[in-house]
């Protein structure tokens, strides 16, 4: 009986994990580049001065990386979105400091001038941080080229640098609670001059809403189905008892 408890509630320990994943996937269904977090499980063999231990397996839950599928390009019309086409990523500074990667091309100019996202980090440039002119009207091109054109000349543009634009293998990245990629271990990514971004469009996030409801639905069974295995090792348990004890 304990043997029957014991893998039934370190399955149910698992799906509510999972189930929490799920639910942070659907949450962000309607953020702009984002990407769903996949799940994986791992036998760890329980330590321990107690014999009974070596028999016990534990299961533990790991998020190796994320789906890095491509989401819908959606055309917004605005100057400053812009998607990626194809592989890459657009470098920004976290909040911690470090240079992390993002699909999400949603950028704003702060108070201060300064190109950033929506969510207000900083957009990195080849060369650092990209400053825009007051009342400058901003153009980016298809390799992330960020051109300022001034009141009275529509046609002249002055550089203001290019976004840093990478291409690291996915294998090499992870990805943090903030919904940035890095590189694993540390150290940043080059840029990559093949990548190319589309102006007046952004990138929606790549969770399939339907398959992640059923997920989550298959997910609710099963971890009904395991407080049933464990009701029923309790019964079996108290009947067993029973049965052991003299006649009175």
């Amino acid at each position: 009986m304990d043997r029957m408890i014991y893998t039934a509630m370190a399955g149910a320990r698992q799906l509510m994990v999972r189930q929490e994943t799920l639910a942070n996937n659907l949450a962000n269904a309607s953020t702009p580049g984002f990407r769903a977090d996949l799940d994986a499980m791992r036998a760890v063999p329980l330590q321990g001065n107690v014999g009974i231990l070596d028999s016990r397996i534990s299961v533990a839950s790991t998020t190796p990386s994320a789906d890095f599928r491509h989401g819908a390009v959606e055309a917004t019309g605005r100057d400053l979105d812009v998607a990626i086409v194809g592989d890459g990523f657009i470098a920004v500074e976290g909040r911690d400091g470090r240079e992390g990667y993002t699909r999400n091309g949603g950028f704003d100019v702060g108070a201060d001038g300064i190109l950033r996202t929506r969510s207000g980090l900083t957009v990195l440039g080849d060369g650092g941080p990209i400053t825009v002119p007051e009342n400058a009207k901003i153009e980016i091109g298809r390799d992330g080229t960020v051109s300022a054109f001034v009141a009275g000349n529509t046609k002249n543009g002055n550089t203001l640098g290019r976004i840093k634009l990478v291409n690291p293998p996915t294998e090499t990245l992870s990805k943090g609670l903030d919904g940035l990629f890095r590189i694993n271990g540390g150290g940043t990514a080059e840029s990559d001059p093949n990548v190319r971004v589309v102006r007046g469009s952004i990138e929606a996030s790549n969770v399939n809403v339907v398959e992640t409801m059923v997920g989550m639905i298959a997910l609710a069974r099963q971890y009904e189905l395991t407080m049933k295995t464990i009701s029923n090792s309790e019964a079996n348990s108290r009947d067993s008892s029973k049965l052991l004890q003299p006649n009175s």
